[in-house]
């Protein structure tokens, strides 16, 4: 019995050792470094793979959706609605502007671009964009950075030489996406475009759009980004990212998604159609969710209960049934009574031996004649 006891205690001994071991490795420096934990090493710091995942959007899948619809917007940054993504045109207390959060993001690879194909965006490895061609496309100076290689190329680019100036508009892409599961219409960014305004070979101002971003992959930066939206309030309490998703923007539609790829203005080349069309576009989209929208029981009795009120109104002669009619069982009767009799009563008189006005009259001319 001896030995089996004392086997039983070194067993004890040996796994409790053995479990010390593993926790020491799996807490120290010993443990073996993972995939994941390089791709950790490699992030950019303040935004984790936790990070990026919780502000990526999953798309819905086709067979929810009864209704989808893309749009393009232009934003015209001399707007006042779109001003606080052109300011600050420099760095103030390391405040950047969206044009210089999306160039050294892609200069530095921390998210990709893609290339501006004009309506037929493919956001896929096919169409990745070159970062060295694209600067020199555009005519951005710039150098190679320190620890540059042809698999994993740096590029240091000077503040001035950085045309923020010249990003006057953006293009975004808008998904109208109706889901059945829910009942609701949901609008989301999917992608942004800077577009450069210069002058043209033949005078005049020229666009030229640089590339798209994909919006999913620059919400952890732009959620860090905080502006103020008007000049009344200078406190920054809105994000990037916010203003965004919430649709604060000013944007006109430029665009819709057609089998032949028009553009409005080649669709309406008048002005005036022009604009009829984009406040449709806009109309139908806003209004198409109330149509599909199948209410509750209790949404179904209020909005009941609201008809009958407004029939009842009109039968009783009022013109106007929408407005809120108070009625006297609504009224405080308590203040009402108090304030009125406040306001009726008037104020005390010298008592007289008369009960008339009159007598009141004759008694006032007899003092003063027997004063006289």
């Amino acid at each position: 019995m001896k030995a089996y006891r004392k086997i039983f205690i070194i067993g004890l001994v040996s796994a409790a050792a053995i479990a010390a071991i593993a926790q020491v490795e799996n807490g120290g420096t010993v443990r073996r470094r993972s995939a994941k934990d390089k791709k950790a090493e490699t992030a950019q710091p303040g935004v984790t793979d936790r990070m990026q995942d919780f502000f990526t959007v999953k798309a819905p899948h086709d067979a929810d959706l009864a209704y989808m619809r893309e749009i393009y917007r232009q934003l015209d940054l001399s707007k006042p609605g779109n001003t606080p993504l052109y300011f600050p045109e420099d760095i103030v207390d390391g405040q950047k502007n969206l044009f210089r959060t999306i160039l050294e993001l892609v200069v530095d690879g921390k998210v990709p671009a893609y290339e501006y194909l004009d309506g037929r965006e493919v956001f896929s490895d096919k169409y990745k964009l070159n970062v060295a061609e694209m600067l020199d496309r555009f005519g951005i100076y710039y150098t190679q950075g320190k620890g540059s290689t042809e698999r994993n190329p740096k590029y240091v680019i000077e503040e001035a030489d950085v045309p923020t100036g010249q990003v006057l508009n953006y293009y975004i892409i808008e998904k109208w996406e109706f889901d059945k599961r829910t009942n609701r219409m949901r609008t989301r960014v999917e992608a942004i475009c800077p577009v450069l305004n210069r002058t043209g070979d033949f005078g005049g101002d020229a666009r030229y759009p640089m590339f798209w971003v994909r919006y999913d992959q620059l919400r952890p930066w732009l959620a860090q980004q905080y502006v103020f939206l008007t000049d009344d309030n200078n406190l920054p309490q809105y994000s990037l990212d916010d203003y965004f998703t919430l649709g604060m923007y000013d944007g006109e539609i430029y665009k819709t998604k057609n089998l032949r790829n028009l553009s409005m203005a080649q669709m309406y080349p008048d002005p005036d159609d022009m604009q009829r069309a984009q406040d449709s576009i806009d109309n139908r989209l806003k209004t198409y969710g109330k149509g599909m929208w199948v209410p509750t029981r209790e949404e179904y009795l209020a909005q009941k209960e609201r008809e009958e009120e407004i029939a009842k109104a009109l039968a009783n002669g009022d013109s106007i049934p929408e407005r809120t009619v108070a009625s006297a069982k609504d009224l405080p009767k308590a203040k009402s009574s108090r304030k009125s009799s406040r306001k009726r009563s008037k104020p005390k008189s010298i008592k007289s031996s008369s009960s008339s006005s009159g007598a009141n009259s004759n008694a006032d001319r007899s003092v003063r004649r027997r004063r006289k």
